[in-house]
């Protein structure tokens, strides 16, 4: 995958939200007009007691789940934590992880918000206005926006609102656990972001793409 753009801290918060606030005005929710034949799950960690900053990727064949690829950034981490603006956190690690890639992917599933995001640009939407690419986010808890508990069972469903606009999806992805916030990144419907997660769910709560990632970003794979 061929990376020319990168993400890099813009000095403070103020001007990071500046910045957040111009790339989601450029966020499209348009629909995915290709087949998907690999899915790419997206996560990142901080081991070494937040000394490193590690970007997980993990490409499935789609819609049969298989892995075809894995790949790991490493880098010192240059920013803190600061609740709002982590994709600019974890941004950079996940483009370099991204150009290692040998098989390109047909969308991006982060661990992480979509539009699903007090400002509107979650990790998903960052990454996918800066690349151009289908992305969605699959988030383990709620920022912003009122909704409905949905069900108990697995495959219930509510709909998450954010000022007044249905935004994105609450998932119980398995009986009586905690929903996932399933939300669309760029250039993909919310419709087809819920399709996906739910396609890409097997026996666990997480998404077969991102909780992949997840046990590579921690070294469990």
């Amino acid at each position: 995958m061929a990376i020319t753009d990168s993400i890099t801290w813009p000095g403070s918060v103020a001007n990071a939200k500046l910045i957040q606030q111009e790339l989601a005005a450029k966020v499209k929710l348009t629909a995915m007009q290709n087949s998907v034949r690999y899915i790419a799950g997206i996560d990142v960690a901080f081991p070494n007691k937040g000394k490193t900053t590690r970007a997980a990727i993990v490409v499935l064949s789609f819609p049969s789940l298989e892995v075809v690829e894995l790949t790991v950034y490493e880098a010192p981490t240059v920013i803190p934590y600061i609740p709002g603006v982590l994709s600019f956190r974890e941004g950079g690690a996940i483009l370099s992880a991204l150009a290692q890639l040998k098989t390109l992917p047909d969308v991006l599933m982060f661990d992480g918000q979509g539009i699903a995001h007090p400002l509107g640009l979650g990790v998903a939407s960052h990454i996918g206005v800066i690349l151009n690419v289908p992305t969605l986010g699959i988030a383990k808890s709620c920022l912003v926006g009122k909704f409905d508990e949905p069900e108990l069972t697995k495959g219930s469903i509510s709909d998450l609102v954010i000022n007044d606009k249905k935004s994105g999806y609450v998932v119980r992805s398995r009986d009586k656990v905690k929903p996932l916030i399933v939300s669309p990144g760029h250039l993909i419907t919310k419709e087809q972001a819920l399709q996906l997660a739910l396609q890409c769910v097997t026996k666990y709560r997480l998404p077969e793409p991102t909780r992949l990632a997840d046990k590579l970003s921690k070294n469990q794979m």
